[in-house]
């Protein structure tokens, strides 16, 4: 048994990304690897997990954007430092075009999985309020975040003012900037500890290819490593202290900085073989 993640719109997004599981044979992903090849898509492997890697990477970054309208952060503001930032489209844009509804979904069916052990991402109860009260799903319902008139260009919806009423005191772009983007490093950091990713290159092609991370980082990983860690590490907890736990460090990013390495230097690429590696059964450091 194997997972081939496609990505939307498939006719024009490259990649692919293949997830293994437990028990998943070196002969099924090498099968996956070569369907993947003759559909001369670029894959990438990760092990299995709630939203494999891409998709665990890409909520983090459209909630924080919610997050950031919540509180009174004028919507413009939020999608133009992430466009800026080297986005190829703001959080507000392109959770109306995956639908707002299609993400409260997720959010629902996870929250009946896990039962007691969920917990509540900061982009729920903005969800539950456009998908359940307002009834704006999302680009394919017509209405979100922006509204779609007919044979004009989508535009953010005048109503958002009256939702969230934007804070008399905006927040710097640099400290927006910093929260969109260091949410999504820090999620691929939590999937490498967590054995998620195993090839550090394929966080970053992946990253890139998947989710539209800023390509002139080089990805979410060589993005943390181009700033240093001891750098990133510190930043992320004068985030915390000022945004909430979901910014604080994760231990491997810790223990990175302590040893003053790299995520490319404590985790070198493997050189190819003939078969894809098996899924990692637990992390390794």
């Amino acid at each position: 048994f194997i997972g081939i993640h496609f990505f939307s719109p498939v006719e024009k997004m490259p990649l692919v990304e293949i997830i293994v599981g437990r028990k998943t044979s070196t002969q099924t992903i090498a099968r996956a690897l070569d369907y993947v090849a003759q559909l001369k898509k670029t894959p990438i492997v990760v092990n299995d997990s709630r939203g494999f890697y891409t998709s665990r990477v890409f909520g983090v970054f459209t909630a924080e954007g919610m997050k950031l309208l919540e509180e009174g952060v004028n919507p413009a503001l939020i999608e133009n430092v992430a466009r800026q930032a080297g986005m190829p489209v703001g959080p507000l844009a392109v959770s109306d075009e995956v639908t707002l509804e299609l993400q409260y979904k997720v959010l629902k069916q996870t929250e009946k999985d896990l039962g007691a052990k969920f917990m509540k991402p900061v982009s729920y109860d903005v969800l539950h309020k456009f998908v359940e009260e307002l009834r704006r799903i999302g680009r394919r319902g017509g209405a979100g975040f922006y509204d779609y008139p007919p044979g004009a260009p989508k535009h953010l919806w005048p109503g958002l003012a009256g939702v969230y009423p934007p804070a008399a005191q905006q927040p710097d772009p640099e400290e927006v900037r910093k929260r969109l983007m260091y949410i999504q490093a820090l999620e691929t950091a939590r999937c490498v500890e967590e054995g998620v990713i195993t090839d550090m290159r394929e966080a970053d092609i992946g990253s890139i290819l998947g989710f539209g991370f800023a390509p002139f980082t080089g990805g979410t990983l060589s993005y943390i490593d181009g700033m240093g860690l001891p750098a990133f590490v510190a930043l992320c907890q004068k985030l915390a202290k000022k945004h909430g736990p979901r910014f604080a460090p994760n231990r491997l990013l810790k223990r990175l900085a302590k040893e003053g390495t790299t995520f490319y230097g404590r985790f070198p690429p493997k050189p190819p073989s003939s078969a894809a590696p098996p899924p990692a059964a637990s992390p390794t450091w």
